[in-house]
C-alpha cells in the first residue's frame, strides 16, 4: 500500500531526483541521494549520468547489489498507478533505456541480466538473459537529404523503396 505524501515531501523528492541525475558519484553520492527518496538500494550499485528514477513513487523501485543503470536510462513505476520495479543482483541496463511498470504489478530486471542500449522494458526480463532491440536496419533509400533547410514533405517525397539484395 502506498501512502500519498504530503506537498513538501514530493517537492523534495523531485528536487534530490534533479540533484541525482547531475552530481557526480556513480557509486557513491547518486544511489545516496535516491537512497534518502526511498528508493530501496541494497549493497552498491552504479548509476549513471542523467538517469531518471521515478519521482511519484521512487520508494517502488528497488536495486539489488551490483545492479548498473546506465546513462540516461529512465526507471518509470507509475503510469496510471504505481507498479514496482526490481533490478536484480549484477543486472546492466545500457545507455538510453526506458522500464516502465505495469499498474499494480511488479517488473523484475532478473539477476545477471543483460539490456542492451536504447531498449524498452514493459515486462520481466529472465535472469541470465541478454534482452534488446535489433541493430539499425535499412528502411528506405533516401534521395533528397534531410538538410536543414529541407521541407520535411519533399524528404519524405524524395524517399525510395529499397531494392532486393
Amino acid at each position: 500500500m502506498i501512502k500519498k505524501k504530503s506537498a513538501l515531501r514530493r517537492t523534495l523528492n523531485r528536487v534530490l531526483g534533479m540533484l541525482a541525475r547531475f552530481l557526480p558519484g556513480a557509486t557513491s553520492l547518486r544511489p545516496f541521494i535516491h537512497k534518502l527518496r526511498g528508493v530501496r538500494i541494497s549493497g552498491r550499485v552504479f548509476i549513471g549520468d542523467d538517469v531518471y528514477v521515478e519521482n511519484e513513487y521512487p520508494e517502488c523501485i528497488e536495486l539489488c547489489d551490483g545492479a548498473q543503470i546506465c546513462l540516461r536510462s529512465t526507471l518509470i513505476a507509475h503510469t496510471r498507478g504505481p507498479g514496482r520495479i526490481v533490478v536484480g543482483r549484477n543486472a546492466f541496463l545500457g545507455a538510453n533505456c526506458v522500464v516502465t511498470a505495469p499498474v499494480g504489478k511488479t517488473l523484475t530486471i532478473g539477476e545477471g541480466s543483460v539490456v542492451t542500449a536504447c531498449s524498452v522494458i514493459a515486462s520481466n526480463v529472465p535472469a541470465f538473459t541478454m534482452v534488446g532491440i535489433e541493430k539499425a536496419k535499412r528502411l528506405a533509400e533516401v534521395t533528397v537529404p534531410l538538410a536543414m533547410d529541407t521541407p520535411y514533405e519533399s524528404f519524405v517525397a524524395g524517399l525510395r523503396p529499397l531494392k532486393p539484395r
